[in-house]
């Protein structure tokens, strides 16, 4: 159980982590001009009939990052190679899959966001890439301080 509660850890800081990444590029207008969170609102207002304010795509973004992808690499972290770094890097390679076959397809924005503009993939693979190293590192740091701590 406590892996579990190392991985929700490590999944809200690193999607804070990234939040301040998504934040820093839109306020610095780096390219691709594509914004995950508006995207996020989009779809559940398409999906589930949200609203499509972008409030509930930051929720949609939090819950994702923190529950769902926490939750899944605290589960798959023992059988992941490599240093923690490198297991959060290579599972998020594998949540950028899912969203460019899964996520942006239901988005209208095509396989591998093609109708989303040049650059909107390799650019939310940085992204991810980002989330997946601090994932990595919050969740082999927690770990390793269980480890150590005194039964």
């Amino acid at each position: 159980m406590q892996r579990y509660a190392h991985g929700l850890l490590a999944g809200f800081c690193a999607t804070l982590v990234l939040s301040a990444f998504m934040i820093a590029k839109a306020f610095l207008g780096i390219p691709p001009p594509m914004s995950v969170i508006h995207l996020l609102a989009g779809l559940g207002h398409h999906l589930f009939g949200t609203p499509a304010a972008p409030i509930f795509g930051w929720l949609a973004h939090f819950a994702i990052g923190t529950i769902l992808w926490g939750l899944l690499f605290a589960a798959l972290y023992a059988v992941l190679p490599g240093s923690a770094m490198a297991k959060g890097a290579l599972f998020a390679t594998g949540a950028w899959l899912l969203m460019m076959i899964i996520l942006m397809p239901l988005a209208g924005k095509g396989l591998f966001a093609a109708g989303a503009g040049p650059g909107v993939a390799i650019a939310t693979l940085i992204l991810h890439w980002i989330y997946g190293v601090a994932l990595g590192a919050v969740m082999g740091a927690a770990e390793s301080r269980s480890a150590r701590a005194p039964s």
